[in-house]
């Protein structure tokens, strides 16, 4: 795969965490996602994890409202569906852009299955999740042509850059930005990987600079609008056997170095906001 990545210096602000909204109708909107995050009815795995995930801060510094459509790409076990879909159940829209039904691939179509199903299993929650297909390179159609108020993505970008060739990693941001409306959001949690260290063509540790993923988002027609350090985690240095799944919840070294790993925790995140320019 024949990619060029920036490995100049990169200088990251630490921008402030969510101001607290105490009125009027932001006050409710702030209340709701709390109110998603606390469910009951969530994952018991999935809530361990929200000391190092830190989904309040990250929804809320990324700018969601409840009347909203968000589009969640590639959802994979629902991590965050299962609190964005009761969050925009009642005012907005929740788009999952995951695996193609139609695919030609057989493990696709029953990952798509497994999503579907996983949805109608509990209509109270997931009833209103509208589908979307994220299947670069052959499919990327997300959502309608700006349909949406905001685009989502959790620890994907790895993945695809291991997928993908250059031309499939420009089609991929080209249609989240296609799919916002002019003002829209797209919001970015990726695994971080240092300025000074070399990335490899198919980032294969997990680990990528901050500075490439801004460099595809911009030649999309994205602007940063703001970037957080709420997903950080300094005792991360992104230097495993194993890469960034040797840290939990992951703990692919199994037994070796356990402890240690557990230690550090989850990795070390960049926490990228960009919008599409009016």
């Amino acid at each position: 795969m024949n990619r060029i990545f920036s490995t100049m210096a990169f200088a990251f602000a630490a921008t402030a965490g969510a101001t607290a909204l105490t009125c009027g109708p932001a006050a409710a909107a702030d209340d709701r996602l709390r109110a998603a995050i606390a469910d009951v009815n969530r994952t018991p795995a999935n809530v361990a994890r929200d000391p190092a995930r830190h989904p309040y801060d990250t929804l809320h510094f990324f700018g969601i409202t409840p009347a909203m459509t968000v589009v969640e790409i590639a959802p994979g076990g629902g991590w965050y569906t299962e609190i964005l879909a009761p969050y925009l159940k009642a005012d907005g829209k929740l788009i999952a852009a995951g695996p193609d039904p139609k695919s030609a691939d057989e493990g696709e179509r029953k990952a798509a299955l497994r999503m579907a199903a996983k949805y109608a299993a509990d209509p109270a929650r997931f009833g209103k999740v509208a589908p979307g297909v994220f299947s670069p390179p052959a499919n990327v159609a997300i959502a309608p042509p700006g349909a949406a108020d905001m685009v989502l993505t959790f620890r994907n970008v790895h993945n695809w850059i291991a997928e993908l060739d250059d031309k499939g990693m420009k089609n991929a941001f080209a249609a989240m930005f296609a799919a916002l409306k002019p003002g829209g959001v797209l919001g970015v949690v990726e695994h971080r990987l240092p300025e000074n260290r070399p990335q490899d063509a198919t980032a294969s540790t997990g680990y990528v600079h901050a500075s490439y993923v801004i460099k595809l988002a911009e030649g999309a027609g994205f602007k940063l609008a703001a970037q957080s350090e709420i997903n950080a985690n300094p005792k991360d240095n992104a230097d495993h056997p194993n890469g960034v799944w040797a840290l939990p919840p992951s703990f692919a070294n199994k037994d070796k170095d356990r402890a240690a790993f557990a230690a550090i925790g989850e990795s070390d995140r960049m926490t990228l906001k960009f919008v599409k320019p009016k």
